[in-house]
């Protein structure tokens, strides 16, 4: 009995520790949301945190459950599609934009889903590439899209009828509380009874079936939810900078959104953002002197891989707890 009431506090006192240190990570993460357009061009902080956002909802997928998907880049664009449509065509208002985006974006999640989750690994990644080509296909050719031109010229409007969008300052701070709402949203779903299930899953699926768990539901609610999030960053991302085009929906932004999560740190929950922070980074600093950019971030790739197999962010956690 005393030995169970040891072991029982010491791990009252550790689940203590990880909560305070998760509530001081949080609060330092909001201030630097709060001050950083003081110090950072506002329109690149929406263009990291709409890729950041997007990078978190593929980790929820492939860290959570295990599944690596090539074809995220259908949600992702999408919902910027749809969105962008929707405000610059449909009229409707930046909030009811978002939501067809998102909407959009979870129906193709339940249509990719019902079809993908059949099959296990690179199965499962290559019927999510050729589905997503499918909807690049759709881009290229339906007329709303304007096909290579994209979609230009969406407005932001107001949020609620109250704030007006087109300022920058305003634009980042709807954007971040947004980015916000989506972390807490996936840190919520990966430390829920939903998130356990979806980790003894990915760790022995055939244990998980034996024990009656209704794995497919599990597995495609996941993937529903994931793709809701991508929807919700490519419809920031269109609506922010005012055009979606075939990039959006192109197999190469996929490829981004693994290496953003490679990089940061796979299943971690900050590793994503810190993978989007540097990609979106690199991008435009390279971009603007003519380096070639996809060469560069290949090269710095191999070398996070070979030096920090876990992530930047997964070898820092586990050097700190070894």
């Amino acid at each position: 009995m005393a030995l169970d009431r040891t072991i029982t506090a010491d791990t009252d006192a550790e689940k203590s520790r990880e909560l305070r240190a998760n509530a001081l990570w949080m609060a330092l993460g909001i201030a630097a949301l709060i001050v950083a357009p003081h110090f950072v061009y506002p329109l690149f902080l929406v263009k990291f945190l709409c890729m950041a956002l997007f990078a978190i909802a593929f980790n929820l997928l492939i860290g959570g459950g295990g599944l690596l998907s090539f074809g995220h880049a259908a949600f992702f664009g999408g919902g910027a599609y749809i969105a962008a449509e929707a405000a610059k065509v449909w009229g409707l208002p930046f909030e009811a934009a978002v939501l067809a985006g998102t909407a959009t974006a979870a129906f193709l999640g339940v249509l990719f889903g019902a079809i993908a989750i059949r099959r296990q690994g690179l199965y499962f990644a290559m019927i999510t590439l050729a589905l997503a080509q499918a909807v690049y296909f759709l881009a290229l050719r339906l007329p709303f899209t304007h096909s290579e031109d994209g979609i230009q010229g969406v407005p932001r409007g107001w949020l609620l009828g109250i704030v007006d969008l087109r300022g920058n300052l305003a634009l980042y701070y709807t954007v971040a509380g947004i980015f916000l709402l989506g972390y807490l949203f996936v840190w919520r779903v990966a430390r829920s009874p939903f998130g356990q299930v979806l980790r003894a899953i990915k760790d022995n699926r055939p244990r998980m079936i034996s024990l009656g768990y209704p794995v497919d539901r599990f597995i495609l609610l996941n993937f529903v939810l994931s793709a809701a999030l991508s929807g919700v960053a490519g419809s920031l991302k269109a609506l922010s900078l005012g055009l979606a085009t075939l990039t959006d929906v192109d197999w190469s932004t996929s490829g981004e959104v693994v290496l953003m999560v490679l990089l940061g740190g796979l299943g971690t929950l900050f590793g994503p953002v810190v993978g989007a922070a540097l990609t979106v980074a690199m991008d435009d600093y390279l971009a603007g002197i003519g380096i070639p950019v996809p060469v560069v971030i290949g090269l710095i790739f191999i070398a996070v891989i070979l030096v920090f197999r876990r992530g930047i962010v997964g070898e820092i956690l586990h050097r700190l707890r070894h």
